[in-house]
């Protein structure tokens, strides 16, 4: 088999000599479409489904938990014989459930303050019964939400509590920052610790728990863990409990310094820091990491049984993660799935004929889906696209799975592959920039005998990284261009076995100018940014931060902005007259990042859209793109920072928008510079 492919090699280069000029790209494109369809599920107009919970409650019919504190259930969800759903309200007056699930003929949810059993004791559709199983103490912060219930193998119920918000992210009660578990008699267990916002929780086909995070102080991005009685996750406010007789933790907050080294580096010195098992490249695969639903056998969903699938609240999309276990510990690749959902992704439960129904909300916490909240549902047309379906850890580098045999006359050539490395700060600080960029050379590839799997040796992978391989050059045996080409490894660690021999057989090549393909070249910066809170960089003509020595007279205009609850500026119009010296404030008193950009009229959107393509390189550049459209800006300002800038008005009176780009915000989180003449 490997002397037909080092002849259909060869064939190729030879043919592309005899050419003067080289051939475009000839690849067909596939879309998502093609594949998965969304679905709508009409939501009557006096019913705010802003959903936090959804499980299949008897006769199939669909269970949602609000925010607003109601259970409603819905018949026929599927949408059968063209009829519409009914919705039945049967619970209300809850303090915003976040998770709902159907246990042995009980709905059980998780309230801010208690996990709560439900039950219709008359047989009239409406719950009678609203029992206490096991309450904790909150201070009433907005963030001390809870999530779950999920049922674990034993039969306990496992809650994950949030932590509160004032000018970071804080432990106010006892055990918020914990997963908690629940015996079926009431009796609660601490679990684990190190949770800043665990909005996901799940199990694998093989029972053991994950949870998913988001983004913020001491979580470089988003990601999902692997949680195992005792572990320490990261965030160290929960550590105050630590000292308390039940706790299986014995970390203190004193053990944990913010040095801004990798977290996977500070884990070598710290024993019960538990690793994140698969990273989520921040505003590349979402921003607000969010459920996680295992593949199992309920589920029609196309090649990928067994990986989990996540949810994304503030870029309303879905992503797969594949995992495998490596001296004894999970690791693996995320690859974006399914985009385009109405609302914020919160929760996704599987149907009875094996779609996915997928449950949103946006307020207060913004998406790229414009609509405030909604259900959909998700389901598979039976195609199966082409795709990367999994990649696996090798002693030299990784073993790609493609769900469709490959083309191997583009294996061999270089420019088929990209591989970047790359990791974040374990520090105090809200987020990470991308650090320690580095391009990994692929030498050598080893193609299986059914095409459908490619091996690659690489260079400089490095131990604790995520990996960032792109196959953009790959095509299938039809000619079909990957979907997605490209998947994120986080590498715990590098396994043992035999490593591939490089031989001239096997080693990569440069493409004829006939083979030459289109490539998806990496996003990552090469220069490594500055360390440091601000993340700050230089003041340019369109980013001031000092006022001009010739303002003499000072600012003519000051302009101070901040942000409000539900992604909004403090106001929606300023006025300044044409040619106008202006300083502008933006004091972030929010929770989360925001920045200022003044666009040119009719700009703001198309200009929102370019910062969410900036990718791993969007930290770097303040989440501002390289645009004629862009006027001035600040930075991205974390949580209770504040800056100001100086530029003069535009010479041309117009409604100029000012606009907060970073990635999901610029849908909602926008207002006029109205300049006018003086």
């Amino acid at each position: 088999m490997r002397l037909n492919l080092i002849w259909l090699l060869g064939a190729a280069l030879l043919a592309g000599k005899s050419r003067a000029v080289a051939q475009p790209d000839t690849a067909k494109i596939q879309k998502q479409e093609d594949f998965y369809w969304i679905h709508t599920v009409p939501v009557p107009e006096h019913v705010s489904l802003e959903v936090g919970g959804m499980t299949l409650f008897h006769n199939d019919a669909l269970a949602v938990s609000t925010r607003r504190g109601e259970v409603w259930v819905i018949g026929n969800p599927y949408l059968k014989n063209g009829r519409t759903p009914d919705y039945r309200l049967y619970a209300q007056g809850l303090h915003e459930p976040l998770g709902l699930n159907y246990i042995r003929g009980d709905l059980y949810l998780a309230q801010r303050t208690e996990l709560t059993r439900l039950r219709d004791l008359d047989g009239d559709g409406e719950a009678d019964e609203y029992h206490t199983v096991y309450s904790w103490p909150v201070e009433g912060n907005y963030h001390e939400y809870a999530y779950g219930p999920l049922l674990d193998l034993e039969g306990n119920f496992v809650v994950s509590l949030n932590l509160g918000y004032t000018d970071r992210a804080v432990s106010l009660s006892k055990w918020h920052g914990w997963m908690l578990k629940i015996t079926p008699k009431g009796e609660m267990i601490p679990f684990a610790t190190g949770m800043r916002s665990p909005a996901g929780l799940g199990m694998n086909s093989a029972g053991d728990l994950f949870y998913a995070e988001n983004e913020g102080e001491w979580v470089g991005s988003g990601g999902i863990t692997h949680v195992e009685k005792g572990d320490f996750l990261g965030h160290p406010e929960g550590l105050k409990w630590a000292g308390l007789p039940a706790s299986p933790v014995r970390l203190r907050p004193e053990d944990i310094q913010s040095t801004g080294e990798s977290k996977f580096d500070v884990a070598k010195r710290v024993p019960g820091l538990k690793n994140t098992s698969v990273w989520f490249p921040h505003t590349v695969l979402g921003i607000s990491t969010s459920d996680i639903l295992n593949y199992d056998e309920r589920g029609k969903m196309g090649p990928f049984q067994g990986q989990l699938f996540v949810g994304d609240q503030g870029h309303s999309k879905i992503m797969r993660v594949f995992l495998e276990k490596v001296n004894g510990a999970y690791q693996g690749a995320v690859f974006p799935f399914v985009e385009g959902f109405s609302s914020g992704v919160l929760r996704m439960i599987w149907g009875s004929d094996g779609s996915m129904f997928v449950g949103m909300t946006s307020r207060g916490w913004g998406s790229t889906g414009s609509e405030p909240y909604g259900l959909q549902r998700l389901e598979w047309n039976g195609r199966v696209p082409f795709e990367i379906k999994q990649i696996e850890a090798r002693p030299d580098g990784f073993e790609l799975e493609f769900t469709k045999p490959v083309d191997p006359r583009g294996v061999f050539n270089e420019d088929s592959y990209q591989v970047t490395r790359f990791t974040y700060m374990y520090s105090h600080h809200y987020g990470s920039p991308v650090i320690d960029p580095a391009n990994c050379p692929v030498r050598a590839v080893e193609l299986s005998e059914d095409r459908l799997r490619v091996r690659l040796v690489v260079d400089s992978m490095r131990q604790g990284y995520i990996h960032e391989i792109r196959a953009g050059g790959i095509r299938s045996a039809e000619n079909y261009a990957l979907l997605h080409p490209a998947g994120y490894y986080t590498l715990n660690n590098i396994p043992d076995g035999p490593r591939l021999k490089i031989s001239s057989a096997n080693v990569l090549k440069k493409a004829s100018p006939a083979e030459e393909v289109v490539q998806e070249h990496a996003r990552v910066v090469e220069e490594k940014p500055a360390p440091g809170p601000t993340r700050a960089v230089p003041s340019t003509s369109k980013r001031i931060t000092s006022q001009p020595a010739d303002w003499t007279g000072g600012p003519e205009q000051v302009i101070e902005l901040h942000p409000l609850p539900g992604l909004k500026f403090n106001t929606d119009q300023v006025t300044v007259p044409v040619g106008a010296r202006v300083k502008l404030t933006f004091n972030n008193t929010d929770d989360m990042p925001h920045n200022v950009v003044i666009t040119k009229p009719g700009t703001a959107d198309e200009t929102g859209v370019k910062a969410l393509q900036l990718g791993l390189n969007g930290q770097r550049m303040n989440f501002v793109p390289d645009s004629e459209n862009v006027l001035f800006h600040t930075a991205v300002l974390r949580p209770g920072t504040r800056e100001s800038i100086y530029f003069e008005a535009p010479a041309k009176p117009g409604n100029y928008q000012f606009v907060c780009t970073y990635p999901g915000h610029y849908l909602v989180m926008k207002g006029t510079l109205k300049v006018v003449a003086r």
